[in-house]
């Protein structure tokens, strides 16, 4: 239902006028409304100005797109960008498009797309012109998201430390819905300091985009949100086997419960944050 009900996304990114250190953030954010198909970036990556983007496409798997200007002072990657937005409208394929700028010249395209009915993010720093943000549907501070390399190897310490005291992870073993916990020799959970930050966050923003009116999350659903944020998260890098197993560990800040079909063949699994006094 999850794959269903979500967006098809193309993310075009205007690289004159987006900080490259944080398109792993900027993506992450636009993966929480939908499915990301198409991951391009615009700009003459020969300039000096662009030298630092070549690591961060690599590892965001993003096509740049070389566009030289062909005089000076005219900027021909704005006009690359804007073509292939209107190829990519044409195929039928996608239900959004992410204008990632800061640059109001993209607020006649903007305005064209959502036109055709297709659904416009915007996502640019504070700077951002009123116009090109009153042209997107939904428009996204850069400055406004988090970037997880923020946090210092002190403070993923002591969040990880609190958590490991709080469920008890130097106790010995204890049933889950599919098994036994696993932990390392020491008989604690096999979770580095940052991984303990890393999914809680998960879990909190999969959570308040997929709870339902009775205040439950699908843990399918949250699952396949785990995979559009990071393609490469696998529970057995944490220590458990399944995804109920991890939530079930945290058993101190999350409650789950699991429902039957009347055919007694499907079981579904639900989570919810406890609520503390």
């Amino acid at each position: 239902m999850d794959e269903i009900e979500q967006k098809n996304i193309a993310v075009l990114i205007d690289a004159d006028n987006t900080p490259c250190k944080q398109l792993r953030s900027i993506l992450q954010e636009i993966a929480v409304h939908g499915h990301i198909i198409t991951k391009r970036a615009y700009g003459d990556f020969s300039l000096p100005t662009l030298k630092n983007w070549k690591n961060e496409l690599n590892d965001n798997a993003i096509i740049p797109v070389q566009q030289f200007a062909y005089t000076q002072g005219k900027n021909s990657s704005d006009s690359a960008m804007i073509i292939d937005a209107m190829d990519l409208l044409y195929t039928d394929k996608y239900d959004s498009i992410a204008l990632v700028t800061s640059d109001s010249d993209f607020t006649k395209l903007a305005t064209r797309l959502r036109e055709s009915q297709i659904y416009v993010f915007g996502v640019g720093q504070k700077k951002t012109p009123q116009s090109f943000i009153s042209a997107c549907d939904d428009f996204i501070y850069i400055e406004n998201l988090g970037n997880e390399e923020e946090s210092s190897a002190e403070d993923d310490a002591a969040f990880a430390a609190q958590k490991r005291r709080s469920h008890k992870a130097a106790d010995k073993p204890k049933k889950s819905f599919f098994g036994l916990i696993r932990r390392n020799a020491n008989g604690e959970v096999a979770m580095s300091d940052r991984q303990f930050r890393k999914i809680f966050k998960l879990l909190n923003t999969a959570y308040d985009k997929y709870a339902d009116e009775t205040g439950w999350a699908d843990v399918s659903a949250a699952g396949s949100f785990f995979k559009r944020q990071d393609p490469g998260f696998d529970t057995v890098d944490y220590g458990f086997r399944k995804l109920t197993d991890l939530i079930e560990y945290f058993d101190d800040d999350f409650e789950m419960k699991k429902e039957s079909a009347s055919t007694r063949r499907h079981v579904t699994f639900y989570y919810r944050p406890i609520v503390k006094n």
